[in-house]
């Protein structure tokens, strides 16, 4: 049988808690450092792979604690989530938010007519969607500047923001997080996946 792969996000402050209980689990554990990550092998087979935050590399010693230190925030960050019906978008200094923006647009849903107003509807929508993503531009060109980006929502939504000229010199970094539509709750929970541990744990 093949052994599945989960993800957590695991916070930086709880990593070395987390090893202790993934030891408990599992029996005793060995570490070592793999492309970057910081893999942890117990003796039932299971392993855990952990990778910093912001696809940084750890290259010190394969010591939990000396992972954790290396869990450093850039001082200057950002935030970019974008889904159909809205966007978020913040800079950021460490953990806290220096500036941001919230909105909402309203993009009509599907119909069942066929015909011209299907058609009619198609047209719209599409005219709606380019309006969000343009309020999304406009923000995400105020308040983003150099250091890493993370992203979340819809793949398309997002690389039609990030098509605009004036965010050329963007570049996302980690995963794109899976997004509800954004709101000020859903923001904060952005910036603290981001910042966390991802560890892909396999259990044998």
């Amino acid at each position: 049988m093949t052994s599945a792969t989960q993800v957590v996000l695991v916070p930086r402050e709880r990593i070395a808690r987390w090893v202790e209980n993934f030891e408990a689990r599992h029996g005793a554990t060995r570490a070592r450092v793999d492309q970057g990550a910081l893999v942890v092998e117990a003796d039932d087979g299971s392993h855990a792979r952990l990778r910093l935050p912001f696809d940084a590399g750890h290259d010190g010693p394969a010591d939990v604690e000396a992972f954790r230190a290396a869990a450093r925030v850039p001082d200057d960050w950002g935030v970019l989530l974008v889904r159909k019906g809205g966007f978020a978008v913040a800079r950021l200094s460490g953990e806290q938010v220096v500036e941001s923006k919230v909105g909402q647009r309203h993009v009509q849903g599907r119909t069942k007519a066929g015909g011209q107003s299907q058609q009619r509807f198609a047209r719209r929508r599409d005219n709606q969607a380019r309006d969000a993503y343009r309020a999304a531009a406009d923000h995400a060109a105020r308040l983003l500047g150099p250091g890493p980006l993370v992203v979340g929502g819809d793949q398309e939504a997002l690389s039609a923001v990030l098509a605009d000229p004036r965010l050329t010199g963007l570049q996302p970094v980690g995963q794109t997080l899976a997004v509800p539509d954004p709101r000020r709750a859903v923001l904060l929970g952005a910036v603290r996946d981001a910042v966390s541990v991802r560890v892909e744990v396999v259990n044998a």
